[in-house]
């Protein structure tokens, strides 16, 4: 919010107006109210493991994160070449696997991972898209610099929240967008559903016919599944509503069957197809692998697109833009030691007590540990654990983050955030200005998962 000098910067100078205007005890009146009309729309989220109820709100914060139309320029040709590089990778490794035979990256990272599937090996979806829709987490580490964290190709959550962030902030405060300079994100879910109709298989004729697969009322995200159906306009479905016949997927319906070329999935893969995968899972449908391999229906995202998750593979990234797409990475990685590596895993051990450490398979903010902020007997619990398997370990230094100003019971405080886009991916590319602020509350806390007690706020890009 303030340049090295003390001064506010540009950007958030009608913020700044706005709470002197305000005050604290009236923002704080204004958070009460939003709070209220969440619970009342019924936006919360599930902690699992937890006695109770699990059913909790994710704190929102009222001021918003600001990015100057320059750094949305820098950001937007980021993450929309990550995006594509990322595609390129998985498409590769399910083929020919070039980049392994480039010496660039090791096979065992990727084919004994346990988020790689054989079974998708030699078959190209649709356009050859396999994660379409690219979570990219960002952090700013300076003035006008920023890395990405880590990549979520498979199902990245949190976009009902950047729609609802903004619809309570509209709602709340109307005269800070009557001004027109900030640019609006409503427009994602008409996006979306353009993105997903580009990958319709070749089994369809006509307008696709898409639909949101949902797992059901108990998974943690079902509101976000709901929110996303409802808003393009899509039926919203459970595996028991689907079934395949004659070489395709259909829908029951209160009319009959009707088929369904474009699936948008919220189930993990090894519970997608009782056939093929887990043969004890309740959540899948029976068949639809093979219809999906036989260009009968898209299931966005593929399975084994969860490869590119994986937080060994993400140090190849930049490798990967420069193999596939002959380009320099825009958005760099954050500096990465990979436990595999003896002399790396050497120095990890040595500095653990400085050094964030995370699983690769990790997610969530679980499974982690910040060295500063850990008991001696914990790094040491941890060091055990890497000496034990250190190729299921990565870790990263404990960065110097930004931090975004926060609403405070008494002030404004600064609060450690990082930010996660939404990239889109179908015929082209398509990216909103905006994304999830993710906002650890906590003073001095570097954990914004709200799984770990952290917030969200709206973001903001600033029109030229």
């Amino acid at each position: 919010m303030f340049e090295p000098d003390g001064s506010i910067r540009p950007c958030y100078a009608e913020v700044q107006k706005w709470v002197e205007r305000t005050g604290i005890s009236g923002l704080n009146r204004r958070l009460d109210e939003a709070e209220a009309i969440f619970r009342r729309i019924g936006i919360t989220f599930a902690v699992y493991g937890e006695g109770g109820d699990p059913e909790r709100l994710i704190p929102f914060d009222l001021l918003p994160r600001i990015f100057t139309a320059q750094e949305w320029r820098v950001l937007d040709k980021g993450i929309r070449q990550r995006a594509r590089a990322l595609n390129a990778f998985l498409h590769d490794v399910y083929h020919r696997g070039e980049i392994v035979k480039a010496g660039i990256m090791p096979a065992d990272i990727i084919y004994q991972n346990s988020a790689y599937l054989a079974e998708m090996a030699d078959f190209s979806p649709p356009g050859k898209v396999y994660s379409h829709i690219v979570g990219i987490d960002i952090v700013r580490t300076g003035p006008g610099s920023f890395e990405v964290l880590e990549d979520n190709c498979r199902t990245p959550s949190g976009v009902s929240y950047m729609l609802e962030n903004r619809d309570i902030m509209t709602r709340m405060f109307p005269e800070l967008f009557a001004q027109g300079i900030v640019a609006p994100v409503d427009d994602y879910p008409a996006e979306l559903l353009k993105s997903l109709k580009e990958v319709a298989p070749p089994a369809c004729t006509g307008d696709p016919v898409v639909v949101v697969l949902t797992p059901g009322s108990l998974n943690s995200a079902y509101y976000e599944h709901s929110f996303l159906a409802d808003l393009m306009g899509v039926e919203l479905v459970e595996p028991a509503d689907l079934f395949v016949d004659e070489g395709r997927v259909w829908m029951k319906t209160t009319l009959g069957p009707k088929v369904v070329d474009v699936i948008y999935r919220r189930i993990d893969d090894e519970y997608l197809d009782p056939l093929v995968f887990r043969p004890d899972s309740l959540l899948g449908v029976p068949g639809i692998f093979n219809v999906y391999r036989n260009g009968g229906v898209t299931l966005a995202s593929a399975p084994g697109s969860g490869i590119a998750d994986d937080k060994a593979v993400y140090i190849y990234v930049p490798e990967m833009i420069r193999f596939y797409l002959g380009e320099v990475p825009i958005l760099d990685n954050i500096q990465t030691w990979q436990c595999s590596k003896p002399d790396e895993c050497a120095y990890v051990l040595e500095n653990l007590h400085d050094l964030v450490a995370k699983e690769v398979h990790g997610s969530g903010g679980y499974g982690m540990l910040i060295g500063p902020k850990s008991s001696k007997d914990e790094v040491e619990a941890y060091a055990a654990r890497i000496r034990a398997d250190p190729g299921k370990f990565i870790a990263q230094p404990t960065l110097d983050l930004s931090t975004v100003p926060t609403l405070g019971p008494a002030s404004v405080v600064g609060r450690h955030a990082d930010f996660r886009p939404y990239c889109l991916v179908g015929k082209q590319l398509r990216l909103v200005p905006g994304g999830l602020t993710r906002v650890a509350l906590t003073e001095g806390s570097l954990v914004v998962n709200s799984s770990q007690g952290g917030g969200v706020k709206d973001t903001w890009v600033m029109q030229d």
